[in-house]
């Protein structure tokens, strides 16, 4: 099949530069440049079909967004003052990973239905932590306990005494 040359179109943020080779399902891959100024490779079947916009800036953005207008997290900044951050010190809310997640907090989520939070955290395929809590602080904790038995992360929330 010929591969058709994607060499300086730009799809949403990434320009791309050159073609960086073949991924692993035969797809084209083409190194691409972000308007952030990262260089990234995409695969040219996702490029083609808007799968991919940029490097990943752009879902930072959008999280930060969703994050800023989030009721459960600016009630938890008023209460306790801080912000939530990874292992890395980045903020939690720049790491919401869909528009689905309204909490900020991933494996976190409030069912209105029956207005508790729910902890969740998933791993090697099973469901490790599964449980309904009254509030959003118990919520927190419990995901953060998990993240630290099951998968070695360390404490990820800054406490108000800091």
């Amino acid at each position: 099949m010929r591969v058709m040359d994607l060499t300086g179109q730009k799809f949403g943020r990434l320009l791309v530069l050159h073609r960086a080779g073949t991924a692993a399902n035969g797809n084209a891959s083409w190194q691409c440049r972000c308007d952030c100024g990262n260089i990234v490779v995409v695969d040219g079947y996702r490029l083609r079909h808007h799968q991919v916009k940029s490097c990943g800036c752009l879902r930072r953005e959008v999280s930060r967004r969703y994050a800023a207008n989030n009721p459960a997290f600016t009630a938890h900044q008023k209460a306790h003052g801080t912000d939530l951050v990874s292992d890395d010190g980045v903020p939690l809310n720049s790491l919401i990973r869909s528009k689905r997640n309204k909490s900020g907090v991933i494996g976190v989520s409030y069912n209105a239905a029956n207005q508790r939070w729910f902890a969740r955290l998933r791993h090697n395929g099973k469901y490790v932590l599964l449980k309904a809590c009254d509030s959003f602080d118990e919520a927190v904790a419990l995901r953060r306990a998990a993240e630290r038995q099951y998968l070695g992360r360390q404490d990820t929330a800054i406490s108000s005494e800091a």
